[in-house]
């Protein structure tokens, strides 16, 4: 494994983030795995030398947060992992169990650690823009979160490039926590972020930290130009459905494809390479409901791609409308 900086930040992660939507409670998604088949997924993140834990409170409504701080309590000491969750969703129908009001974040960040059972987040990260609380009030809060030394620090999560710079000046304007990371949407089939987003971290030394690196499994090669493909998640994923299936992702797609022929790989492990190929990506999330998925995720942060095999990737792309913001 290798490791990198978050940003500009002194903290040191690895190459890649262990993301823990899939490890939970089938009650809230029929594809998430129980607490049993997932601790062996933690644990071999750990041997494989992955530092690096992502989740949030609204993975089934908590189950999550329990099975990760259950696993990582057994499993590994608390100095030397890096958590991040997230806080905006709503974990109830109760009006205030939502949102980045400083009462739900305070209340948030409680529950969080309850259940992660830690005194302190490494990254607490909001999980969207919240258009009915001033962005003031989040900000300060999030500040006094970190003087707390209940997070040591904050992080963002998809929004418009314009959101995130005024955030950013906000922050710098009243001395409060500066955000040190950026989790958005960013694979081989969704590259919108290169044209405001991405810059703009560059350039305020910002951590990327993608989500869906794999196009939630599209870019495995799995799908179906008719039918929606094999796997439970392939079926049940309207996400994906709205976005991942115009004709030019299938061309980008049949070119990973070729290409991990040609270099005796798996698909996946070009999509992760590829990203990690980008100057502005610290650490891709993974996702891995399979072994295997797991150990070919971090084998590719060894697979170097030459410039002509990444422009040979992207060459078919063709702009999407922005999603995942809300």
């Amino acid at each position: 494994m290798k490791y990198i900086n978050l940003g500009k930040t002194g903290l040191k992660v690895s190459r890649l983030s262990l993301g823990t939507m899939t490890y939970g409670s089938r009650q809230w998604r029929e594809w998430v795995l129980p607490e049993v088949d997932s601790r062996p997924f933690i644990k071999l993140a750990l041997e494989l030398g992955i530092n690096f834990f992502d989740t949030a409170d609204m993975y089934s409504l908590g189950a999550s947060e329990e099975i990760l701080g259950r696993a990582l309590k057994d499993f590994a000491k608390r100095e030397q992992v890096v958590i991040a969750t997230k806080v905006y969703n709503a974990m109830s129908d109760a009006p205030n169990d939502k949102g980045l009001s400083r009462k739900h974040i305070f209340e948030s960040i409680d529950a969080s650690l309850r259940r992660l059972q830690t005194d302190y987040v490494d990254l607490y990260q909001i999980h969207r823009w919240d258009y009915e609380t001033p962005i003031e009030e989040t900000l300060e809060a999030l500040h006094d979160v970190v003087k707390a030394g209940k997070a040591l620090y904050i992080g963002a999560s998809s929004m418009y490039a314009w959101q995130f710079a005024k955030a950013l000046y906000l922050a710098d304007k009243h001395g409060w926590t500066r955000f040190v990371s950026m989790q958005n949407h960013y694979n081989l089939v969704y590259r919108e972020e290169e044209r405001e987003v991405l810059p703009l971290c560059q350039a305020e030394g910002i951590g990327v930290i993608p989500w869906s690196p794999l196009a939630r499994g599209f870019l495995t090669g799995n799908r179906q130009r008719e039918g929606f493909g094999e796997t439970l998640r392939a079926k049940t994923d309207d996400f994906s459905h709205n976005l991942y299936y115009n004709e030019s992702d299938f061309q980008v797609v049949d070119r990973v494809v070729d290409l991990s022929k040609q270099r005796g790989v798996k698909p996946a492990q070009i999509a992760i390479a590829w990203l990690l190929h980008q100057p502005s990506v610290t650490a891709p999330i993974i996702g891995a409901s399979k072994i295997e998925h797991l150990k070919e995720a971090v084998e590719a942060v060894d697979l170097a791609l030459s410039d002509d095999e990444r422009q040979l990737l992207e060459q078919p792309y063709q702009p999407h409308p922005v999603l995942g913001h809300r």
